[in-house]
Parts: C-alpha cells; structure tokens; sequence
C-alpha cells in the first residue's frame, strides 16, 4: 500500500467483504472517506473481487462429457465385455460355492481367468475405439499439463 501511513489492507478486503465488526467497519470507512490512497486500494480489491464474476469462461460442450460409447461398434463390444464381465462373475461365485460344497478339483480355474481377462480386455477395447474415433477431433489433444 502506498501512502505514509500504516493502514492494514486485510481490514480494507475484511471491509469490503462484509467480514468486521462494527466497531472496525466504521474504523474503515472513516479512514477511506479521508484517505484517498487507501481509497484506491478498496477501489482495486472491489474490482478484483469482481473479475471472476464477470469474467466469461467457455467450458466444453456437455457432449464432451459424455462417457457413453461413440460408435455402434464400440457400444456393441463393451456390451459384450460387461456381458462376459457379469457371467464370469455369476460362474466364479457359483464355482466356488460348488467347491466348497463338494472339494473337488476341476478345470473350471482355467474358464474362470480367461473370462476375466477376456471382459477386461474387451470392456478396454471398446474405450479405445472411442477414443481412436474421436482423436483427429478433439479440441483439448494438444493440451499439455
């Protein structure tokens, strides 16, 4: 703050954001009515308080958001994926009842872990056909962290 005087700036801000007393509110407002530099700077701090507000901010469209699959394809596919996904999950819970019911070993391990990786991989697939399809138009590729 310029001046030659001491005047504390977080009592000015606190003014202004209706966060004194109001003991030290009319402290303020006295002194700014006689001090035109601190004048200036209650000036400066009500303008920056208003810049977000006014400020324009052009987000991306709500289809940018969009988490559903793009294109029929990539639909098709992570449908399959959540497919396999859920029987996989169904086989794996009724295996292991069945095992513990009877204690037997069986084959069923070697079904169980390719159902799993093949969901997985088709669930990824579909998100990759996603995003292949949308590379070339996608407004925010050549921004950099």
């Amino acid at each position: 703050m310029s001046g030659s005087h001491n005047f504390d700036e977080a009592l000015i801000s606190g003014y202004l954001d209706g966060e004194l007393t109001q003991g030290e509110a009319q402290r303020v407002r006295v002194h700014l009515e006689g001090c035109a530099d601190c004048r200036a700077t209650a000036d400066d701090l009500e303008r920056l308080q208003e810049a977000p507000v006014t400020s324009d901010f052009e987000g991306p469209e709500d289809t940018q958001w969009d988490e559903a699959p793009r294109t029929e394809l990539s639909g098709v596919v992570r449908s399959l994926g959540w497919l396999i996904g859920g029987v996989w999950l169904v086989m794996t819970v009724g295996y292991a009842l069945w095992q513990v019911a009877t204690d037997s070993e069986n084959l069923v391990e070697t079904v169980i872990v390719f159902g799993f990786w093949l969901a997985a991989g088709l669930v990824l697939l579909s998100v990759l056909i996603d995003r292949l399809k949308t590379r070339r138009n996608d407004p925010y590729r050549r921004i950099q962290k």
